[in-house]
């Protein structure tokens, strides 16, 4: 279904830019945090007192009230608490996660052998290997200095490469397929000569502007430097890196800055941002550390809230855990399940499996149609071919660790999980549209 006589394209514009600006789950919340900060919001430090030190209920109510969000390292956690809010007054969660499959750097990165200077890498999360060949490949992450603090580092070109074997070496790739050893055949050249032990660090300390021997620790990944693009003859299709899952980061980010314009919320915005959803979410980080909760019960104590307020909170809220899922691909349609064909343009989908890898069921998918219908955004199902185990998300985790009802949702995508990715150029203004009339109420 084509919505292009009111689609606009500047949210997509904005969205490749939001990707481009961030190819580390740190440079993500640090623009995102950009973003609410023109929006009205501010931060607030995870270890001062939230309550005013303990004042007046008045004084505690106005310490509450506004846009608000914390920074933990590849994770955001924001939230608007509207004037009319009391300690009771339910969460609207749009869940989704910063982190994508990449290659980062290991603890001692200088290698290499035969006359090439490489850079040892771990492979994280499920990443498509061969995706990571003969690219151009930068550098960034986020680097801790001997006095504690934090640097953001973005190498943005062409600094490392990752090349195949030549056909004349391997001359059964093309019928047997490729097969990659993640130890021995994942290794980026950077350069010729001898291997210099601390020379990569050394070199992150020049780009980074620090003094030598200043950086103590480092959690350094790989990106590709190819900026995101429009493609197609008519431009409906973007293709570009990390859409998994910073698509659904962007849409939320506009979201919430959306719905906070708006003075008569009947529920408290809420946009929850994790690390490391895809190597299993267990981190002070992730969807499966307590970090959510924490802010959450912590902002309904500031607003003198109780244990019971607590509670009948949580009992109202509801989640979107937004994530990327399958469209339909081409020249493998029998992998798919028959009845289910999300295709790009059409709209956000509605992700279902009865056994709980995503964890809607018939009340969140009506909660998530309503939205839709108040947005006029037209939506998909989908659910995976029986023969095919199904993936996973952050909803099942929310739910289950928080008690909140959640519903997995997303936009359909090809290539998940490649170094490059593809959508619907229409589909994440239709997603942030649905976001919003969901977190408005």
């Amino acid at each position: 279904m084509s919505t292009s006589a009111r689609f606009d394209r500047g949210l997509t514009d904005d969205l490749m830019s939001f990707l481009a600006a961030s190819p580390s789950p740190y440079h993500a919340v640090a623009n995102a945090a950009e973003r609410l900060e023109k929006a009205g919001f501010r931060q607030v430090a995870e270890t001062d007192a939230w309550d005013g030190g303990g004042g007046t209920a008045q004084e505690r109510k106005a310490m509450g009230t506004g846009g608000k969000y914390v920074l933990r390292g590849g994770a955001l956690i924001a939230w608007y608490v509207p004037e009319g809010a009391t300690p009771a007054t339910p969460y609207r969660i749009v869940g989704a996660h910063t982190d994508s499959p990449n290659l980062r750097v290991k603890p001692l990165p200088d290698t290499g052998s035969r006359g090439w200077r490489q850079v040892a890498v771990e492979i994280y999360g499920g990443t498509l290997l061969n995706t990571w060949l003969d690219r151009d490949l930068g550098l960034s992450g986020r680097v801790t200095l001997r006095d504690g603090s934090h640097r953001l580092v973005n190498v943005d070109r062409a600094l490392m490469r990752v090349p195949q074997l030549a056909v004349h070496l391997d001359r059964s790739v093309n019928t047997d397929g490729l097969k990659l050893d993640k130890q021995r055949h994942m290794t980026p050249i950077w350069g010729l000569g001898e291997v210099r032990e601390g020379d990569l660090i050394s070199f992150v300390e020049e780009e980074a502007g620090v003094p030598a021997g200043e950086i103590r620790g480092w959690d350094l990944m790989l990106h590709s430097v190819e900026p995101p693009a429009y493609l197609g003859r008519d431009r409906e299709l973007v293709a570009g890196p990390r859409m998994d899952n910073l698509l659904s980061v962007h849409a939320g980010t506009a979201a919430l800055a959306a719905a906070a314009a708006r003075e008569d919320l009947p529920y408290i915005p809420v946009l929850a941002a994790f690390d490391h959803e895809e190597n299993g979410s267990q981190s002070d980080t992730g969807a499966d550390g307590p970090l959510l909760g924490t802010v959450l019960e912590r902002s309904l104590y500031a607003r003198g809230g109780s244990y019971e307020d607590r509670a009948r909170a949580f009992a109202g809220t509801v989640c979107l855990s937004s994530d990327t899922g399958h469209a339909v691909h081409p020249n493998y349609s029998e992998r798919h399940e028959p009845g289910h064909h999300p295709l790009p343009n059409g709209g956000p989908i509605l992700k279902v499996n009865v056994n709980q890898r995503y964890a809607t069921d018939g009340s969140g998918r009506a909660v998530f149609a309503a939205a839709c219908e108040r947005a006029g955004v037209p939506w998909q199902t989908f659910v995976s071919n029986n023969a095919m185990p199904c993936g996973t998300t952050i909803g099942p985790i929310t739910a289950a660790r928080h008690g909140i009802a959640t519903v997995d949702i997303g936009v359909a995508i090809l290539s998940m999980h490649s170094a490059r990715e593809m959508c619907g150029a229409e589909d994440p203004y239709l997603l942030a549209n649905a976001l919003t009339a969901f977190l408005e109420g």
